[in-house]
């Protein structure tokens, strides 16, 4: 998928996924549950949405649990300390 359509697909997920979620999120931000068993929560900033590596987490979310999770907000289902060093790797540049 080209770059383009792949970041307003990530944008769609993230709009239907948190959007029950925005007045505990600041602005700029929004929330991931990240983990395999038991979930954690996870603010991250939008602009994660244009990093590749990011998309690919959100089209795993997508293949796993469609868009309608019932934890109601979007679901990254990988390992915890996965997510947190690939962030962290994001929070770098």
């Amino acid at each position: 998928m080209a770059l383009l359509p792949r970041i307003m697909h990530a944008k769609k997920i993230v709009s239907m996924s948190v959007s029950g979620l925005a007045k505990s999120v600041p602005k700029g931000y929004f929330a991931v549950y990240v983990g395999v068993d038991q979930k954690k929560r996870f603010v991250v900033p939008i602009s994660y949405l244009n990093e590749p590596s990011f998309q690919g987490l959100l089209s795993t979310a997508e293949e796993e649990f469609g868009f309608d999770h019932p934890m109601g907000g979007l679901t990254i289902p990988c390992r915890e300390d996965i997510f947190i060093n690939l962030t962290s790797c994001l929070n770098a540049f």
